[in-house]
């Protein structure tokens, strides 16, 4: 069975919005899109490859979807590989609301997220990548259904934005499987989760 995998963007104090650009989500105000771009280098774009390269199909919550349809679609060059990733495997789009989704080959799901996932897993050759998505995330990781996540940390702290673990999920422990340093400063972090968080006392 596929491994639903979420990959992420993150500033030092947590936050996933609008990694890429200005323009890519200001929603809630927020000004400081583009935060990831001074900070790319060789290596990132090698992880990202090497991550895409593994990918059987996506799973994409209403907002990351219309960002990525609005652009991969028209991104035709066949020596881009994430393009053609991206524009030849399934989607899956977490939605309520979206009913007639334009870019090729996606499905929005029904509301059983758990039985949707269990079978998008058992269909899929590769692993199921979860991309931005932070709502959908967030329940994702309330629920237990993320089995793996790439945390691409950046030497950058905002003090606004949408934060990947929202206030209220499950205390959970995790155990880190890989890890690897850039050049230009961002952290590339590998972890599973290993169950719920213990405490203890000094």
């Amino acid at each position: 069975m596929s491994k639903l995998t979420l990959i992420t963007f993150l500033t030092l104090d947590g936050v996933m919005q609008a990694p890429g650009g200005p323009e890519e989500d200001p929603s809630g105000g927020f000004s400081y899109g583009g935060w990831q771009v001074p900070f790319e280098d060789e290596e990132v774009g090698e992880f990202i490859t090497e991550a895409f390269d593994r990918a059987g199909g996506f799973l994409l919550g209403r907002r990351t979807y219309e960002i990525f349809a609005g652009y991969w679609p028209r991104q035709t060059d066949p020596a881009n590989a994430i393009a053609a990733k991206l524009n030849s495997a399934p989607k899956y789009v977490a939605s309520r609301t979206l009913e007639d989704p334009a870019w090729a080959g996606t499905t929005v799901l029904g509301p059983d997220l758990a039985a949707e996932i269990a079978r998008i897993k058992a269909a899929t050759d590769g692993e199921v990548h979860i991309w931005g998505s932070a709502e959908l995330v967030g329940e994702l990781l309330a629920r237990d259904l993320v089995d793996e996540l790439n945390l691409l940390v950046y030497p950058v702290f905002l003090g606004a934005g949408r934060h990947l673990f929202p206030v209220g999920g499950a205390p959970t422990t995790c155990e880190l499987t890989a890890s690897r340093i850039t050049d230009g400063g961002v952290a590339v972090l590998t972890y599973r989760p290993a169950g719920r968080a213990a405490f203890g006392s000094f």
